[in-house]
């Protein structure tokens, strides 16, 4: 491969002011398609029985027949008291001698603690106890039983571990009356089983997440967690606190399916503080209320003798959570959002929230939903300034903004995804145009809430999204320097997604794909347990972990590539290969430079330290592979993973050869 030369000259003495925010490298979760599925741990759907027949008569959703199939009869009734969705009927006659029951497909893993089965449940007085198992299909080996005796014709809770001899994709979960129960004589008695939930929980999992994933997003060091996406505008907090057998089973208006009442503000608030982040969430303003907001700010700050704080330790919870970021309209300048208006609207709309939100808890700081076109923001700004703190920015890059489709050459398209940074800086370039305009606006920063490489007309999920590929963590890595060289401005990024998801979430979960347009497509699965990281999230990781404080002033000389779009597109005719930013840590003794090698071509690079360390040895982090477009997948998980290799450091001097497409950070300690 052809081989080019650069330099890059670091000056350490003009040092910037402005700190670097570690917020700067946050995350983002969202209730959508299979987000919610694939970080929770939760082997089993319709775990409350909400889902209506959708295949067999009178069994709920996921749920199948367990029977021999003579007599057996299923149908679904009202919950039991205070409970959602409904409660499953299982009738077996005093003449049928085989079991009775139901199933669902699951895959699960290997665990001599046991899964924590809970379920409730009732039965007529002639079922004295049930069978529940876990059963490898392929072979019908038993992998796990338990007898769960019951004891009440009335509503009982139950609960019990139920072991696992080993992992097992293709495993099916059972709970039924077996057919050694003693059965009785008459011909007119039926045995009637009703089940009102029933949940498996792996005993490794930390709060009712995955504990893969937990371990994965605590190595992101994400510095910020924000709950928020176009859910949230339909989203009622108080139906997700308290027991969450009593939670409504609520339809997610935004992107079809139930939302997921399994994590809630209290569950949401754990994992922040399991991963020591700062949470940020998003309020509903599209069907909510100010006072909703505000009392939602209460249920979270508020202490225990405010009216949400009592509720908040009624539910297990007396410490307040000092929750101080607040965002308030999520994408509300789309038609797709719950609560869509003109700018002049929201304006008004987002001044009514704030003051609502800033009676309740005066410290906190509120997010006002921008937009990268700049009328909105405009308007929003000569209303509302006032009650801004941060404007927020979605700054999503994909081929459909340069004319580009599947024909278009991969090398063009390459080109064009890898021009992210220079998008942001044209945004974030007319935002400080706009700030410029009035001292009423100095005091607001800038929070890029979402983004993400974003591959139209790959939107239909066919075969491994581009968003995992090697291609795309470059461009995202390039986006990360932009951040850091406008971290004056940019003090918070929240990646899109952190699980699965919709786009790319950088932390996987099986080796299947959610359809954007159509809901979750599971399609089949060998590989459903595999728990892997995409290039982007060793990215993300390799970005987060740095010890950063302030930007360092830095001078590239390396040759330039052009986007030869289809539609006229200014100022990409001349981009670098390489783009550097450097900093140095709050202390000055460690400098830290971010290289992200967008060329084809592999660079000899010579970096000039200006006399920050004459000699001793430079830490070089990588993220490469073979080919831009090389992914990591459940049976391939680390195809693009960070390496870690030593140079020596002469005369003040660190020579690296930088592959094609790659992403670097050079680390130098005086």
């Amino acid at each position: 491969m052809v081989q080019s030369r650069a330099s890059i000259q670091v000056n350490t003495n003009q040092v910037r002011t402005n700190p670097i925010n570690p917020y700067l490298f946050g995350h983002f979760v969202e209730d959508i398609r299979d987000h919610m599925d694939a970080m929770l741990a939760y082997p089993l759907r319709d775990m409350d029985f909400e889902s209506t027949d959708v295949a067999y008569r009178g069994l709920s959703g996921s749920w199948r027949p367990f029977t021999n199939g003579k007599s057996t009869l299923y149908g679904l009734e009202p919950a039991a008291a205070r409970h959602s969705g409904h409660s499953q009927r299982i009738r077996t006659y005093s003449d049928d001698e085989g079991y009775a029951g139901i199933r669902q497909a699951i895959a699960v893993k290997q665990d001599q603690d046991g899964y924590t089965l809970a379920l409730f449940a009732r039965a007529s007085v002639e079922i004295k106890f049930v069978s529940a198992e876990i059963v490898d299909k392929s072979s019908g080996e038993v992998l796990g039983h338990v007898r769960i005796q019951i004891e009440s014709h009335n509503w009982k809770y139950y609960e019990t571990r139920l072991r696992v001899q080993r992992d097992c994709e293709n495993a099916e979960f059972r709970l039924y009356v077996p057919s050694d129960h003693e059965r009785w004589l008459d011909h007119v008695s039926t045995g009637m089983l009703w089940l009102d939930h029933i949940s498996l929980l792996p005993s490794g999992s930390v709060g009712n997440v995955r504990k893969e994933v937990m371990e994965m997003t605590r190595d992101l060091n994400a510095g910020m967690m924000r709950l928020a996406g176009n859910y949230i505008s339909a989203y009622h907090w108080q139906q997700a606190i308290g027991p969450v057998y009593e939670r409504p089973a609520v339809i997610n208006e935004a992107w079809g399916g139930w939302t997921n009442k399994y994590f809630g503000t209290d569950e949401f608030i754990a994992f922040c503080q399991e991963l020591k982040v700062e949470p940020l969430i998003c309020v509903n303003d599209g069907s909510g209320t100010p006072e909703e907001a505000a009392e939602w700010i209460e249920y979270c700050n508020g202490s225990v003798d405010t009216p949400m704080g009592k509720l908040r330790a009624a539910n297990g919870h007396p410490e307040p959570y000092g929750v101080k970021y607040w965002e308030i309209g999520n994408e509300v300048w789309g038609a797709w959002q719950v609560g869509h208006c003109t700018a002049e609207h929201f304006a008004e709309r987002y001044t009514q929230f704030a003051e609502s939100m800033k009676a309740a808890d005066p410290e906190i700081k509120l997010l006002a939903c921008g937009d990268d076109k700049m009328d909105w923001n405009r308007t929003l700004l000569e209303k509302a300034a006032e009650h801004i703190d941060y404007l927020t920015l979605h700054l999503y890059h994909g081929c459909n903004r340069f004319g580009m489709n599947h024909r278009t050459l991969s090398e063009e398209r390459y080109k064009a995804i890898v021009s992210y940074p220079e998008w942001t800086r044209e945004t974030v370039r007319q935002t400080r145009e706009l700030f410029a305009v009035s001292d009423r606006y100095a005091h607001i920063k800038l929070a890029v809430t979402e983004y993400n490489t974003m591959y139209y007309p790959n939107t239909i999920r066919k075969g491994l999204p581009n968003e995992h590929t090697l291609e795309a963590a470059v461009a995202n890595a390039a986006n990360l320097n932009e951040f850091i060289r406008n971290s004056d401005l940019i003090e918070i990024g929240s990646f899109s997604d952190l699980v699965n998801g919709w786009l790319g979430g950088c932390i996987r979960v099986g080796d299947f794909y959610a359809d954007q347009f159509r809901g979750k497509s599971s399609g089949r699965s060998e590989n459903s347990l595999t728990v892997y990281g995409t290039p982007t999230y060793y990215v993300m990781k390799m970005y987060a972990n740095r010890d950063l404080g302030y930007v360092v002033e830095s001078h590239t000389d390396c040759e330039s590539f052009q986007v030869n779009s289809p539609i006229q597109i200014p100022h990409l005719d001349a981009l670098p290969n390489l783009d550097v930013v450097a900093c140095t840590n709050t202390q000055g003794d460690k400098l830290t430079i971010f290289i992200v090698n967008r060329s084809l071509e592999d660079t000899m690079t010579d970096i000039q330290l200006n006399g920050f360390a004459e000699t001793g040895t430079a830490r070089l982090l990588e993220v490469t592979a073979d080919h831009y477009e090389s992914i990591n997948d459940a049976l391939n998980p680390e195809t693009v993973i960070c390496k870690s290799h030593y140079l020596e450091i002469i005369k003040s001097q660190v020579t690296c050869s930088l592959r094609a497409a790659s992403i670097y950070v050079l680390e130098i300690t005086r």
